[in-house]
């Protein structure tokens, strides 16, 4: 006799589907994370966040919804190079799938750039434009990381025009970036790697000729162009060969047509096939009489892109937590709802051990990205204690979110078990996107080496250990181990008087640590009563890496527990 299921059993509702009918997913992404909400309501003004409160309600629902449809068509449909038309003459376009300018339309309505660009936002906001948009930034990314690259050029081109061209130029170019209509957007790009050098910038060899006023006539091959279809490039090139390294470089202004309307002559030569991020078009150039405008004196080139790196290094983060948190909501929303060995996913300790980790990793990283951000607001406001932190902590906030990024993505991937591996899901998709993120405006050793240059050329360290003798002075129960952590970071006064290769080998872990105990005493600075449900977690797992318990027997996090530390409202 065939024994009937229990009344009570769990399987017959999913009448054998993976997850129940009718499961919940966020609808918005925005109104469900309360982490960032929190942050905008305490560090940003109540105008200002009055101001992007319903914008950023409105992307979150189309980073939740349509956007999803928009990135996946057009990581599946990437861009395609038309190098001649019949008649064989060069028209060197690009084509990209119909939703790739939808999500175009989409970043210019979120008013990512409108904050920071049109006039009177530009002054009204000046204390705090960049957390506006980057916090637009942040959640776009979550549906769509490939087309953030190509907005964060643009941005970058925007601040060195700002700061660097002449105010014909400023008038006529900025309201193209600061617009609210996508078909008058000029979007951006920099060009700087070259096959002879790659991160050594120094090795560039494309060369400007002089031939009337303040234009220039580039030749030679540019070897990674990401955003190539842009409108206005910065471009390194030589005008003296004679001057050697970094110190012989100048900056142009490359538009994509000439005043006559006519089109800059630039050859594609093909487009990268790249692993992920593949909505939007990387290419190899070769420039041949390319017209460029120079950009502030011959041989300060280096010197000006550094800005837009440095902003790009930023944008790069964010990315890194976007993606990050996107592949964690995804996550955890499946193991809520996913019937595993009779009871929901969540109930396993060793599931709710893993996605409190990967929660403690992001709310760490995402405070110290926010933390970079503010200061390069202070920054640009004439704070010079600030400028000085942000010297060390762009690098810093670079390396550790990209590499925590691939790391939170794949841990997550593997929590969905075999759907996380699936292309139907948007989880492969951010797998390959953030994958880029440690390669991207400078390699992992590349931002050790300039953490190491920003201790001995700027007061970043000293500022940085201001702030944790601010958290030790909080007297938490951790206290003792951010005093004892600051005396082993000392070690740093005996880096001056090491040979060059000592001196960089012991840069990475005196680094790592450094970073750890920046997150815990920011995470300490920046508790307060209201998010306590995510910070207690998180500065727990910080005290615990740099001091661990030894315990064996661990109480695993309740449910509850888990979703505070997910900032969870849903």
């Amino acid at each position: 006799m065939i024994q009937e299921k229990s009344k009570t059993s769990v399987y017959p509702k999913h009448k054998n589907r993976v997850l129940p009918e009718g499961f919940s997913t966020s609808k918005n992404f925005y109104t469900s994370d309360l982490i960032l909400q929190h942050y905008l309501n305490q560090y940003c003004s109540a105008s200002g966040y009055a101001y992007m409160h319903d914008r950023l309600d409105r992307l979150g629902k189309q980073a939740a919804t349509e956007m999803d449809e928009y990135s996946m068509n057009a990581d599946k449909n990437p861009p395609k190079l038309t190098p001649r038309n019949a008649y064989g003459e060069d028209i060197n376009e690009v084509t990209f799938h119909p939703h790739y300018w939808e999500l175009m339309r989409i970043a210019v309505q979120s008013e990512m750039f409108h904050v920071k660009w049109q006039p009177e936002l530009k002054e009204q906001y000046a204390t705090e434009r960049h957390r506006l948009g980057f916090a637009a930034g942040y959640l776009y990314a979550m549906s769509e990381s490939g087309q953030y690259c190509p907005l964060c050029m643009t941005d970058g081109v925007a601040r060195l025009i700002q700061r660097y061209c002449n105010e014909e130029d400023k008038a006529r170019l900025l309201p193209r970036i600061a617009t609210l209509n996508a078909n008058d957007l000029f979007t951006g790009a920099m060009f700087l790697t070259e096959k002879a050098g790659g991160s050594d910038v120094g090795a560039n060899i494309v060369t400007a000729r002089h031939f009337k006023d303040d234009l220039y006539v580039l030749s030679g091959e540019k070897w990674f162009c990401s955003n190539v279809n842009a409108d206005l490039i910065f471009v390194l090139a030589r005008t003296d060969k004679s001057v050697e390294g970094t110190k012989g470089l100048s900056i142009f202004l490359v538009e994509k047509h000439l005043p006559d309307g006519s089109r800059n002559p630039m050859r594609m030569i093909r487009l990268k096939d790249k692993l992920g991020v593949r909505s939007m078009a990387s290419a190899e150039c070769y420039m041949e009489n390319t017209v460029g405008k120079l950009v502030g004196s011959e041989f300060e080139g280096f010197r000006i892109m550094a800005d837009m790196i440095n902003l790009s290094r930023l944008y790069n983060s964010v990315a890194a937590i976007s993606g990050s948190r996107r592949a964690l909501v995804e996550a955890y929303q499946f193991v809520s709802q996913r019937i595993s060995f009779g009871k929901e996913a969540i109930e396993h300790a060793l599931i709710r051990t893993k996605v409190t980790e990967l929660g403690e990793m992001q709310v760490a990283n995402f405070y110290l990205t926010m933390r970079a951000v503010e200061a390069l607001d202070k920054a640009d406001n004439g704070d010079e204690t600030e400028e000085h932190l942000l010297r060390l902590l762009t690098p810093m906030v670079k390396r550790t979110t990209a590499a925590d990024s691939v790391y939170i993505v794949r841990e997550s991937m593997e929590l969905m078990g075999g759907l996380g591996y699936i292309e139907d899901t948007v989880i492969p998709k951010i797998m390959r996107d953030v994958m880029v993120l440690p390669i991207w405006e400078g390699a992992g050793n590349i931002m050790l080496l300039d953490m190491l240059r920003a201790t001995f050329k700027s007061k970043g360290l000293e500022m940085m250990f201001v702030e944790i003798s601010e958290a030790i002075a909080r007297n938490t129960p951790h206290s003792k181990i951010l005093s004892r952590e600051m005396m082993k970071l000392t070690a740093f006064e005996q880096l001056h008087f090491q040979e060059k290769n000592t001196m960089e080998a012991a840069s990475l872990p005196l680094f790592e640590r450094l970073t750890k105990v920046y997150k815990l005493a920011l995470l300490i600075l920046r508790k307060d009563d209201y998010n306590h449900a995510w910070m207690d977690p998180a500065i727990r797992y910080f005290a615990e890496q740099l001091q661990p318990s030894g315990e064996v027997f661990v109480q695993p996090p309740t449910r509850e527990e888990v979703e505070g530390l997910m900032g969870w409202s849903f």
